[in-house]
C-alpha cells in the first residue's frame, strides 16, 4: 500500500521542537503546507505555506491529493480542529495523523484538574450561552477563545447569569516561552489585553445552574401563552425519551420549550421546530438561542404538514395541539418505522381522534389534571387547569 499523501500534524507554542521526528520528517517533504497564519510561522513554512481561505473550506487541501501535503493545527488536530473534516471526506488510507498535547491537556495540567471530570468547550465562533447548561457550582470548564480581548466579554456575562463569583485563569500561548496564566474572579476581571492563543479555565460559583430534570419553569422561557406547562412538559419528555444522538419533530413549537428540553436532555440530539406563526417561531429561537442549544435547532416557519417532507427523518414527533387525523396520517407514511410519537389533546374533538387512532394504532391514553392553589377569598382554595389527553404510540 502506498504512503498516505496527507499528514495532519498537531503543533504548539514550542514548534517544530515539540514534533516528533517522524512528523518533521513529513512536514520537510511536504510541497504544501496548510494552516493558520501562526502554525505556518511556528513550523517556518515559507513559500510552501498557504493560509486557511475564508470562509474556512478544506477543499484547497482536497486539491492537492496524490501530492504531499502537511496540515497544521493546534495540539490535538481532532479536539476542535481541522481532523475530524478532513477525515470525513478521505479513505482512511491516504491520512495520518500525529497529535500532541491539546490546549484543554495543558491548561489542565497547570491546573491540576482532572481532564475527565472537566467541560471542555470550543467557543472561538459561538455565542457564550454554549456555556449555560454547564454552569454549576463547583463546575469546571475549559473554553476555548479567538482572542484574549473576549476574556472581559466572558467575565461580564458570567457575572450577568450571578455567576460572578466564579474563579477564572487565562492561560495564554501554553507550552511556549511566552506562557502567561492570570486569574481573578469574573466580577472582579480587569486584566489587561493579552496574546493568543488563549484558553480560560472556570471554576463555577454562584447561581444554582440548570436543574437536570424535565418541565423547567415556565417563567425561564418567553413565552405568549402558547407553551407547554412545565407539568405536562415534564411528562411529555419522559414519554418522548430523548437519547443521544436523536431527532426531534416539534410540531407547533410555541416557545419551543419541549424542543429545548429536549436538546438538554442528552448530547447530540437535534430538533425541528414547525411553527406557522412567524412571531411564535422568532421566539422559539430566541429561548434556544438564551439555553444554548440554537446551534441543535431548526425552525421552520410554516404549517405542517406541508413543511414535514424536507425534514431529516425523526427518532421522535411530539405535537403539542391541533393534531388532525390528515396530519397524523402523514406523519404515518412519513416516518420510519420505530418512531415516537407523542400528542397531547384539549379539545373533545381531538381528543375523541385519539381514541379512535388508540383502538386501530394501538398506544397509551392518559388523561393529565392538576389544580393549583390559588388565592379564594381571604383563604386559598384548588384552581384547576384544563383537562389534557396525552396519546403515546411508536409509528
Amino acid at each position: 500500500m502506498s504512503e498516505p499523501w496527507l499528514s495532519i500534524i498537531g503543533i504548539g507554542e514550542d514548534g517544530l521542537e515539540g514534533l516528533s521526528a517522524k512528523a518533521r520528517t513529513l512536514l520537510e517533504d511536504a510541497k504544501t503546507i496548510f494552516g493558520g497564519p501562526r502554525h505556518l510561522a511556528l513550523a517556518s513554512a515559507g513559500a510552501r505555506g498557504h493560509a486557511w481561505p475564508v470562509p474556512f473550506s478544506v477543499n484547497p487541501v482536497l486539491a492537492c491529493r496524490n501530492s504531499p501535503t502537511a496540515v497544521l493545527a493546534s495540539g490535538d488536530p481532532f479536539w476542535f480542529g481541522a481532523g475530524s473534516m478532513l477525515a470525513a471526506q478521505l479513505a482512511p488510507a491516504e491520512w495520518r495523523a500525529f497529535p500532541i498535547p491539546s490546549t484543554f491537556a495543558l491548561a489542565a495540567s497547570r491546573l491540576g484538574w482532572r481532564l475527565e471530570e472537566t467541560v471542555c468547550l470550543g467557543l472561538h465562533a459561538a455565542p457564550f450561552a454554549r456555556l449555560r447548561p454547564h454552569l454549576s457550582p463547583g463546575a469546571r470548564i475549559i473554553c476555548l477563545l479567538p482572542g484574549a480581548e473576549k476574556v472581559a466579554s466572558l467575565a461580564a456575562w458570567l457575572t450577568a447569569q450571578n455567576f460572578g463569583a466564579s474563579r477564572l485563569w487565562r492561560l495564554e500561548a501554553l507550552g511556549g516561552e511566552r506562557e502567561s496564566i492570570i486569574a481573578a474572579s469574573a466580577s472582579a476581571w480587569d486584566a489587561a489585553a493579552g496574546i493568543a492563543p488563549v484558553a480560560v479555565a472556570i471554576e463555577a460559583a454562584g447561581a444554582p445552574g440548570l436543574p437536570r430534570t424535565p418541565g423547567l419553569p415556565d417563567e425561564m422561557f418567553e413565552h405568549d401563552g402558547q407553551i407547554t406547562k412545565h407539568p405536562i412538559r415534564a411528562l411529555t419528555l419522559s414519554a418522548l425519551a430523548p437519547r443521544p444522538g436523536e431527532c426531534l419533530w416539534d410540531i407547533g413549537s410555541g416557545s419551543g420549550a419541549v424542543a429545548i428540553e429536549w436538546l438538554l436532555a442528552a448530547p447530540a440530539t437535534t430538533a425541528q421546530g414547525v411553527e406557522a406563526n412567524a412571531a411564535r417561531a422568532a421566539r422559539a429561537w430566541r429561548n434556544a438561542e438564551a439555553f444554548g442549544v440554537e446551534n441543535r435547532l431548526t425552525i421552520t416557519p410554516a404549517r405542517a404538514p406541508e413543511s414535514l417532507v424536507s425534514l431529516p427523518r425523526p427518532d421522535a414527533i411530539f405535537i403539542g395541539g391541533g393534531a388532525t387525523k390528515t396530519l397524523l396520517e402523514k406523519l404515518w407514511a412519513l416516518a420510519p418505522s420505530g418512531t415516537r410519537l407523542v400528542a397531547n389533546a384539549v379539545t373533545l374533538e381531538t381528543e375523541a381522534l385519539f381514541v379512535d387512532l388508540a383502538a386501530s394504532k394501538g398506544g397509551s391514553l392518559m388523561r393529565l389534571e392538576f389544580s393549583e392553589a390559588a388565592p379564594l377569598g381571604r383563604l386559598r382554595g384548588w384552581t384547576p387547569a384544563r383537562p389534557i389527553v396525552q396519546w403515546s404510540v411508536v409509528l
